[in-house]
């Protein structure tokens, strides 16, 4: 199957409803990034499966920063933690703070189990197992579903990057023609010998143009290449510029001056899109 260039951007989601759980959905958002990066919003008891779950976004997603949030609906059962050494602490600094100060208000259960740290989620391993079982498909099955979304803008996105691309050859083939007739022009108005070989050597474009030519055609080899080849791409996009640059730099006619004006911001435009590209 023929490799495709994929967005970063992408949402995917899922759920199911099991007898013995309850409801598991799960939601995936990913956005441009660098680099892989994954964060995670896990119900109380269930940290322990990040590792997991990282290992499978990994595996598939090479860059883009994913959001996974995981809801899981019903009769779950966790055992609590009581922090009672906390809890102590808590008793002895409250009693001698109602001393000093003689405070006649009594400390309630409702009020001490409010307290920071004192009530929590245990990780119960039998329970995190339990739930990886039934949670793993859910998961992969939204990560497909993220996986589809970021190759549908993919195509799309090398669409609009093969036209433009496109656009860049036409405008270099106007600018390599115009350039021969008005060096033409401008040597005829030159009548010194040293003056006609000092413009020829500061009009010549050849370099640039030839190495445009290369920049343009290797960006649409990566692009039909596929994969994660948004890294290189932008590194072309930057080269395409450069020379680009430079061209107008030389330009010595309006018209030519113009047009590569136009092929700068061009460039610009597909350094932004490929900014989306993984």
């Amino acid at each position: 199957m023929k490799n495709l260039i994929n967005s970063m951007t992408g949402f995917g989601s899922y759920e199911v409803e099991f007898d013995s759980i309850g409801r598991i959905s799960v939601e995936l958002r990913c956005t441009n990034h660098k680099f892989s990066e994954s964060v995670f919003h896990l119900p109380e008891g269930l940290l322990a499966l990040e590792d997991k779950l990282k290992k499978e976004i990994e595996a598939r997603i090479k860059r883009g920063r994913i959001y996974c949030a995981i809801n899981i609906k019903g009769q779950l059962a966790q055992g609590i933690f009581v922090n009672r050494k906390l809890l102590k602490n808590y008793l002895h600094e409250l009693n001698s703070v109602k001393k000093e100060f003689k405070i006649n208000d009594g400390l309630t259960l409702d009020s001490l189990i409010r307290l920071p740290g004192i009530l929590s989620l245990k990780e119960d391993n039998a329970i995190g197992a339990h739930i990886w079982e039934r949670l793993k498909p859910v998961f992969l099955q939204a990560l497909t579903n993220l996986l589809a979304a970021r190759q549908k803008e993919g195509r799309a996105l090398a669409v609009l990057l093969n036209k433009r691309s496109a656009l860049l050859k036409k405008d270099l083939v106007f600018i390599k023609r115009r350039f021969g007739v008005a060096v033409k022009n401008r040597l005829e108005k030159i009548q010194l010998e040293d003056e006609r070989v000092a413009f020829l050597k500061g009009a010549d474009v050849a370099e640039e143009t030839d190495r445009l030519y290369f920049h343009i055609n290797n960006f649409g080899h990566k692009i039909a290449q596929g994969g994660a080849v948004g890294k290189e791409l932008d590194f072309i996009t930057q080269e395409m510029q450069r020379e680009a640059n430079t061209l107008a730099a030389k330009s010595f006619d309006l018209i030519i001056s113009g047009r590569a004006v136009e092929m700068k911001s061009q460039i610009e435009k597909i350094r932004e899109q490929v900014q989306n590209i993984e």
